[in-house]
Formats: structure tokens, sequence, C-alpha cells
């Protein structure tokens, strides 16, 4: 899968770079114990628990990541591969995710949330439309997505006037963003640790064989471990909670270093060690 991502990170930064995304500063200031004041006393304890307490602020994020996907939940696992950028200088999401059919036939699906407009879009050997969603669905859909992305990879991200908190407990607390006239709510469940256990928000459609469905969204995660100063997740799901059942489509995983933070535009790179499989997956 080399090759494979060699091409999937230079595609990344050609969009990313197209659709004019903002490039932010490096806060001289890190954060601090004061920047946390204020805050639901469930939501600081995550916030120390993740590392971002004396560490830059974070305004963008690269990340590489992998696992096995299948279509609406079902038929069998798939093999799977992301590259995906994100911004909070004006909220933005790119994200482009490879499925090799059968371990053989590539299907490439590029989501992006820019401008407060979300468009899903999915190519068959890069020739055949297979999937594309746009739309207010859609655009509240990748908004939340984008939300889910910064309570994993980036908590600092949260640290911002778009974003708001709401305790529930000492191992719960919900979290809204605005943006565009749009808001999203999800609630984040905590280990013991005070790290991410599940996020779950109904502010999500599906993607199901009779067209998007409103449900329950979930990401339950299944550990963490230290990767320099940050801490990332072992590995996780991505689950919808339906009336009928459970579907579950997806499962990731990240390798140290995949994720890079306060990244511009122009500096999308495969990293120093180049690309590699291992890492974990955020889909659609």
């Amino acid at each position: 899968m080399f090759w494979h991502g060699r091409q999937m990170y230079r595609r990344l930064s050609e969009e990313v770079c197209a659709a004019g995304v903002g490039k932010g500063g490096v806060d001289p200031q890190l954060v601090s114990e004061a920047d946390l004041a204020g805050l639901p006393a469930t939501v600081q304890r995550y916030l120390r628990a993740m590392g971002v307490v004396n560490r830059p602020r974070e305004w963008s994020f690269q990340a590489h990541i992998t696992g096995r996907f299948r279509l609406r939940g079902q038929g069998s696992w798939m093999p799977a591969e992301v590259w995906q950028y994100n911004s909070a200088v004006e909220v933005a999401r790119i994200f482009h995710m490879r499925v090799d059919f059968a371990s053989v036939v590539p299907m490439v699906g590029r989501d992006s949330y820019v401008g407060g407009k979300g468009i899903m879009h999915g190519k068959l050997l890069g020739l055949f439309t297979v999937a594309h969603a746009h739309g207010p669905e859609t655009d509240l859909s990748e908004l939340v997505t984008y939300l889910n992305d910064a309570v994993l990879m980036a908590p600092s991200m949260l640290l911002r006037p778009n974003t708001s908190f709401t305790p529930v407990d000492d191992h719960c607390f919900e979290v809204t963003l605005v943006d565009e006239g749009q808001t999203v709510t999800a609630r984040v469940l905590l280990d013991d640790d005070g790290r991410p256990l599940n996020f779950v928000t109904t502010d999500r459609y599906a993607d199901l064989p009779g067209g998007l469905v409103r449900a329950q969204w979930a990401t339950p995660i299944d550990g963490w471990r230290p990767d320099g100063d940050r801490f990332i997740f072992t590995r996780g799901s991505a689950i919808w909670n339906l009336p009928d059942g459970p579907l579950h489509y997806l499962d990731f995983s990240i390798s140290p270093g995949g994720v890079r933070c306060n990244i511009a535009p122009a500096d999308i790179s495969p990293g120093p060690a180049g690309p590699r499989t291992g890492g974990g997956l955020r889909g659609s």
C-alpha cells in the first residue's frame, strides 16, 4: 500500500490547497491551567488526561489511519487506508479513504466539509461514481464527524469560542459545536483515566439502502497509549445503533506518529517515515 499511500497524500494536499483552507499560526502561549478554568470538572479532567496542558494549541492536524471497512455494515470486511486534514482556522475537514474490494478493486471515498458545506463522493477504479451525497443532511453529518475527530485526535481544537460544554456526571460530558449556522452535539464518555471511551451523537445520517436516516452514531474506543507528548487511541470502531440492532461498519487504529498537528496546507506530507500501513480510520 506504499504507492497507494503516496498517491493519496498527494491528492489530499492538492485538494486542501485548492479548497483554500486557511493557514493558522503557532500560538506562542502554551495551553495553561487558566485556559481550562471555568470548564466543567469532567472536561478539565479529559483535557489534562489527553496531555493538552503545556502544549501548543492545535489549529490543524494531518492524520494517517488504517483499518477495515464494510459497505453499509454488510458483507466481508475490506482493508482500508485514510489520509485526512482538519483545520480549526475556519472549520474544515478533507478526508480520503481507499477501500480494496476483494483486496483487488479500489474504491476511493472523498468526504469534505468546507465553508459549512459537506460532500461525500465515492468512485470505483477512479472512474465510476458509486456514492454521492450533499445537502443539509451531509452538512450536519460532516460537521459532527469533524467534532469527533477533534475529541479523539486534537482536543485543544475544542478550546475555541464556537465550542461549549455541558457536564453530565463524573465520567461524561456533552460538547456542542456551532459553525455556519449549524449546531451539533455529542456525548463523550470517559474511562477511569479521563480519556474517551465512547463518542455518541444523533446529529448524523446513516446511508442505508432506503436512503439517508438520522440515527445514533457511536465510536467506542478500546484504549489509549502515549505517543510522544500526546495520547493516541489503540483501536476503535464506528457503529450505527439502529432500531433493528447495531450496524458495525468500521474498525480503526492509529500508529505512533500517525497524527501531526499544526501543519499548514502547503506542508502536508507523508512525514519522516513515509506512508505506511497501520494507523486509524474515520469513515462515513
